[in-house]
């Protein structure tokens, strides 16, 4: 048993270290331009991410999305919405509203972060359908969000780290 003791406390201070840093890293203020990379479900979660970027200010730009290969429809519904709206900008932010494709996203922009190659501001908005509970991507990205966006005062109750702005969607 004594050989695998060093071993477990590696692991342990790997693990231990990068949520260390998490927990102390600077909570920035929005300062524009913000380059925005958007995760994009198919079906709903397209249709309520383009709603959510409509209202959003022209600083947030160039806008980058991932998707799924064989989501056509997300592709034509977001090239039809890109051509309404062009710009270019400088500092990057990852907006993303439920799909399970949105949490290694994050993750990697975290990592990225981590290591120091480039941070990146995550605002993560809860779908309006969750009402009562978060989502699987919600319950992971709680934690490691910038900034948290629930659209019912029930989940702001739950989830005090949230920030309640009513129905945005």
């Amino acid at each position: 048993m004594e050989p695998l003791l060093p071993v477990a406390l590696l692991l342990l201070l790997l693990l231990l270290v990068p949520l260390a840093l998490l927990a102390r890293r600077p909570r920035s203020l929005r300062t524009p331009p913000l380059r925005l990379l958007v995760v994009a479900g198919s079906g709903g979660h397209t249709t309520e991410i383009l709603r959510l970027l409509s209202c959003l200010s022209e600083s947030y730009s160039p806008r980058h999305y991932i998707l799924a290969d064989s989501d056509e429809m997300s592709e034509a519904k977001i090239r039809s919405f890109e051509q309404k709206r062009a710009e270019t900008f400088s500092s990057s932010q990852i907006l993303c509203n439920g799909p399970g494709t949105c949490v290694p996203v994050c993750i990697s922009a975290l990592l990225l972060g981590l290591l120091g190659i480039k941070r990146a501001i995550i605002v993560y908005v809860e779908s309006i359908c969750r009402v009562e509970t978060l989502s699987l991507s919600g319950k992971i990205l709680y934690y490691f969000s910038d900034y948290f966006i629930v659209q019912w005062p029930g989940l702001k109750e739950k989830y005090p780290k949230s920030v309640y702005l009513g129905r945005i969607v």
